[in-house]
């Protein structure tokens, strides 16, 4: 996962964040901002997912931010 690439697009990653996971809160998706390991502690904590499973999903993610 490139973090560079999400900060630059946060407004378009912040949407895709919350189509995939529609429940996240505000401040969730605030404090996912400042860091990836922020980003990836919280869906494991929320969601039950491994590490491996959030870096898959959010490289998905990552790599559709221009749609």
């Amino acid at each position: 996962m490139n973090w560079d690439i999400i900060k630059w697009n946060w407004d378009n990653m912040k949407w895709k964040l919350q189509e995939k996971w529609w429940d996240l809160t505000d401040d969730e998706i605030t404090e996912m901002e400042w860091s990836a390991e922020a980003m990836s502690w919280i869906l494991q904590a929320k969601y039950g997912m491994t590490k491996e499973e959030v870096d898959d999903a959010l490289i998905e993610l990552s790599e559709n931010l221009s749609d």
